[in-house]
């Protein structure tokens, strides 16, 4: 149970206002700050764009959650980061991938957990469950959730404020067979829930380390069970989308073993297959940004493939 707390901790504790814009080592980052919203706090936007972006072609888009954390170690809280502008600059040059462009929302310290807790398996909880949820609080005494959760008027944010400005503002493909969401640990259960949700929009999600367990400890936990049973219930049809999950073996990804399983038992009964969907191990690596950016050329191949 440490151990889940301290991590969760770490994660919440990102400071996403005070940090100055990403210098990527490849192509360019173009930062929107404090990006005005009528759904949910304001927060940086940063969308990065290959080397040779032109408005003569057609782009696809990734959005990416935790968007502080993706493009530059220099100014991170942890000195760690995703390397997605190395990584999809790589994959663009190699011809592995279409050419794309990544959105990364950076998440407010403040509601991230109520931002990023998919809200319809919260309303399965009882109610005295979700009050049990509510009274938790961090190592420094502060609510683990800051208000209501809010995630679906966060995916509403995503949808219907920022996707219309994308597409206004870059040269991109804007239909959902060119449009995917991607982001590690909570922001794995959004991404996951952003496709359930919106399937007319994503085609597809990538989900590093997904954090099954919701809050702090497994022990007893209502909150996998509830995940499940919505995605039974959400799943959108195979034939046009594409789900990628993976998970590490060691710290906080050590405990998400059972629960991947059981997704993925989900995911072969609705009826994907290796065309669709992915579920992958990768032994010895932990729940952080450098593990995540050691493999996430995986999910950018899988989603974005031509």
């Amino acid at each position: 149970m440490k151990k889940l707390f301290t991590c969760i901790t770490a994660l919440v504790g990102v400071v996403a206002f005070a940090q100055p814009a990403p210098s990527p080592d490849y192509g360019s980052v173009k930062r929107y700050e404090n990006f005005k919203s009528e759904l949910v706090t304001p927060r940086h936007i940063d969308v990065w764009t290959p080397n040779g972006y032109s408005d003569k072609e057609k782009y696809a888009v990734l959005y990416m959650h935790d968007g502080q954390m993706l493009f530059d170690k220099k100014i991170t809280w942890n000195k760690q980061e995703w390397q997605a502008d190395d990584v999809a600059a790589a994959l663009i040059e190699q011809d592995a991938t279409r050419k794309f462009i990544i959105v990364g929302i950076s998440s407010d310290p403040q509601t991230r957990h109520s931002d990023y807790f998919p809200q319809k398996p919260f309303e399965m909880l009882t109610e005295k469950q979700q009050d049990s949820l509510y009274s938790l609080k961090l190592n420094n005494g502060a609510p683990l959730f800051a208000g209501k959760i809010n995630s679906d008027n966060y995916l509403k944010f995503i949808v219907t404020e920022l996707k219309p400005f994308i597409d206004k503002t870059y040269s991109v493909k804007t239909d959902a067979a060119n449009t995917f969401i991607a982001g590690s640990s909570m922001g794995a259960l959004i991404s996951l829930y952003a496709v359930c949700e919106y399937p007319q929009v994503f085609g597809g999600a990538g989900c590093l380390s997904t954090h099954w367990p919701g809050v702090f400890s497994s022990a007893k936990n209502p909150i996998p069970d509830v995940f499940l049973k919505y995605m039974e219930q959400k799943l959108p049809p195979p034939s046009k989308h594409k789900f990628y999950f993976d998970r590490g073996t060691e710290t906080l990804d050590a405990e998400y073993g059972p629960y991947q399983t059981r997704a993925d038992a989900i995911m072969k009964k609705k009826g994907y297959t290796d065309a669709n969907f992915k579920s992958e191990v990768f032994e010895g690596l932990d729940h952080s940004e450098d593990s995540w950016a050691a493999r996430v050329d995986r999910p950018m191949m899988f989603l974005l493939t031509k």
